[in-house]
């Protein structure tokens, strides 16, 4: 699975993913807040189109109410499943008691679940961390929370909210939360490559893995994962052909998706991912950084590419 990304797993990137093996890409997360849904990027974010697998939409607040109806307006807007975000460590939303900071409120969590489970007719979901700090990590309560008032599957990221992203990822507390639940549990956290998700999910017993950071710039993670699972061999990397026609029609679809301003500064942070092994000089991202128009990015790929290879 593609992890929810703010700010990157917008349409355009969970088609790309989809067509590269991902079995489900979970959206953007999308405020409760029916107040910040008229800015243009909430607006692109209640776009739920059949075109990237099915609709999985994430929704983060606070208010059990306020959820229950984002989760009705999304699910009356093409979302197939809906995804509660008790995982997103960033200090602009758990200072709100969102994301990872619910993980502090075990009666407050059930409150949303079984607020948004009632609400809606889709199957829901929850992403969370394994808690919020080292001393407090909790996330087996949260998880029979979850369990005893209908989620139908739960993400766990392998670590704990004061952990942002820094260290090493833990998988003992995967482990044990699937050992006390009996819904689907997904590991996720450190996932770059398809040796490390064979040795997650043989370790901790997880039924799926979810891919967050190492699918940036290697969309094709994806493919890669289910080839050695089915067969344990490694796959052959993408040829440079390959990786210039994947590129290049991302950044079309971001162009697309975003429109000539916005598309062509979403391009910027992609391509760069894409580039960090190809240019670790970061001479041809200095160059493409500084493009200001959809036909400037595309001929500078193209020349790009057609000299490597």
């Amino acid at each position: 699975m593609l992890a929810p990304m703010a700010g990157i797993t917008d349409q355009p990137f969970r088609q790309l993913c989809c067509q590269m093996g991902a079995g489900l890409a979970v959206s953007e997360m999308v405020s409760a807040n029916p107040k910040v849904w008229k800015t243009e990027k909430s607006k692109r974010r209640l776009i739920h189109g059949s075109d990237a697998g099915i609709c999985s939409v994430q929704i983060a607040g606070s208010d059990p109410e306020e959820l229950a109806y984002a989760a009705q307006v999304n699910v009356d807007n093409g979302a197939q499943i809906i995804d509660i975000n008790m995982g997103c460590p960033a200090k602009k939303v758990n200072k709100k008691l969102a994301g990872s900071a619910l993980l502090k409120e075990p009666t407050l969590v059930e409150q949303i679940v079984k607020s948004v489970v009632n609400k809606v007719a889709v199957p829901v979901t929850l992403k969370i961390r394994t808690g919020w700090c080292e001393n407090t990590r909790n996330g087996i309560e949260i998880a029979k929370i979850a369990e005893h008032n209908g989620i139908q599957s739960l993400v766990v990221h392998g670590r704990t909210r004061n952990d942002f992203y820094k260290g090493d990822a833990e998988y003992d507390t995967i482990k044990a939360i699937k050992q006390a639940v009996s819904i689907p549990v997904v590991a996720n956290g450190d996932i770059t490559n398809a040796i490390k998700a064979s040795q997650v999910l043989d370790y901790t017993g997880a039924d799926a893995i979810m891919v967050g950071r190492g699918a940036q710039g290697r969309p094709w993670i994806f493919r890669e994962i289910n080839h050695f699972f089915e067969t344990g061999q490694h796959l052959d990397p993408p040829s440079l052909e390959e990786v210039s026609s994947i590129m290049i029609e991302h950044v079309k679809g971001l162009h697309t998706f975003y429109g000539d301003f916005m598309g062509v500064r979403f391009a910027r942070k992609h391509v760069s991912w894409y580039m960090q092994t190809l240019d670790p000089e970061k001479q041809f991202r200095s160059i493409f950084n500084a493009l200001e128009s959809e036909q400037e990015q595309l001929e500078a790929l193209i020349r790009y590419f057609d000299n490597l290879i």
